[in-house]
């Protein structure tokens, strides 16, 4: 049975799209605010994430939009389409659209399995859209603003609503990620409370100082994040290239996706293989520890003893412990809550999922099969399912997409 989408549900769909529209306006405001300060740079500093994210989004959109069935399609023109997409308006037209088949789900009594697999699939994408649009664009521009308020030693009012209005993005997205790949398993399997929690603490203990080494890094030397991010990114998208994903439905899609979530990986952990991740896991989180050590390092060599910044040194030396403490906490999740945990204690193996194949967990069979979002469900397969030896997920390529 598909998961009842219901009035919650559209409330907190349409809190994410003002979300979305409120971090616009915010960062038009603090580029304006930048141009007439006399600080043209970093109101294209500001704008440039934007710009970016918003290209590489609306290009997934776009893509994403001519793969779905025709039973999924707004009833507009699909030039129409298009042009929304051109104009960089594709993903809010994707929010709308949601929002309206939500709206019809709860209050004209749309609660047939169709019209459910419907907004579930809508839903689905919108939550890897808005995944990739945050980490595109609000984690570098929280990086920015953290460097111009050190730089400055001060805080404007733009700054401030800046840096909240992003980590508010940064921490819906994360959790509505996760409940969206949580709600391809039985009821038994998920989102708690619980779980959500020590999911949002742990990143947020492991993003946070990855942002704050970075923005000190800026702070000795600006033009030299101009060469180690790329660098750290040409590694993580070779490293995501080896592990050989398919997620998009053809090279060229199957490139821009790894390297939008290359992106993802410099600032936080994200998995695109199947399989144990536990050394992946530990090869990965070692290299950003070193990383982030040598950088943390470098500002500190330079700094000290001098009595400039010399409040963050304080700051700095809690970095590490916040990022074991991150560490220990997705340890604890894996280990007690996550959905592979309670179907090991259950023996609940060889379940049949919404394609007729069996895996470790109880993945939700539907009586619309080709409305499942096939993207999303290949996440859940890879991120929250146990691979058994000799077994895949899916029969195909065609079936994992």
């Amino acid at each position: 049975m598909a998961p009842r989408f219901g009035p919650l549900q559209l409330v907190l769909a349409a809190v994410g799209t003002a979300a979305a529209v409120l971090d616009v306006v915010v960062d038009a405001w603090a580029a304006v605010e930048y141009a007439w300060g006399g600080q043209p740079a970093l109101a294209a500093l500001v704008l440039a994430p934007l710009a970016i994210a918003s290209v590489a989004t609306q290009a997934c959109s776009w893509l994403w939009f001519r793969s779905d069935p025709p039973a999924l399609h707004p009833d507009v023109p699909q030039w129409l389409v298009a042009l929304l997409h051109l104009l960089q308006l594709g993903f809010l037209f994707r929010c709308l659209h949601a929002l309206k088949v939500g709206w019809k789900v709860c209050w004209e009594k749309a609660e047939e399995e169709e019209a459910q697999s419907h907004i579930a699939f809508l839903s689905h994408d919108i939550s890897m859209l808005r995944l990739f649009e945050t980490f595109l664009e609000n984690t570098p521009q929280l990086t920015l603003l953290l460097y111009v308020i050190l730089q400055t030693n001060k805080a404007k009012p733009f700054q401030g609503l800046g840096i909240c209005t992003a980590f508010l993005c940064v921490a819906w997205s994360l959790l509505d990620y996760h409940k969206s790949l949580r709600s391809f398993l039985q009821h038994k399997y998920e989102l708690s409370w619980q779980s959500s929690i020590v999911y949002f603490l742990w990143n947020l203990f492991l993003i946070c100082p990855r942002i704050l080494v970075v923005a000190l890094f800026a702070l000795l030397w600006p033009y030299a994040v101009a060469v180690h991010f790329p660098l750290v990114w040409l590694a993580m998208f070779l490293w995501i290239s080896l592990q050989g994903t398919d997620f998009m439905e053809s090279s060229g899609p199957e490139q821009l996706y790894r390297a939008m979530v290359a992106v993802i990986l410099y600032f936080s952990w994200f998995n695109v293989a199947k399989g144990r991740t536990l050394y992946r896991s530990i090869i990965y989180h070692g290299f950003i520890l070193v990383d982030s050590t040598l950088l943390a390092l470098s500002w500190l060599w330079c700094r000290f003893p001098s009595d400039e910044h010399s409040y963050l040194v304080p700051l700095l030396s809690a970095a590490l412990p916040c990022y074991l403490l991150g560490l220990a906490l997705r340890v604890t999740y894996y280990k007690w809550l996550h959905p592979n945990v309670w179907v090991q204690q259950e023996g609940g193996y060889d379940v049949v999922d919404a394609d007729g194949d069996t895996d470790g967990l109880e993945f939700r069979s539907l009586s619309v099969p080709e409305l499942v979002n096939r993207r999303m469900q290949w996440l859940a397969q890879v991120q929250l399912s146990i691979s058994q030896p000799g077994r895949q997920c899916f029969p195909n390529r065609a079936a994992a997409l």
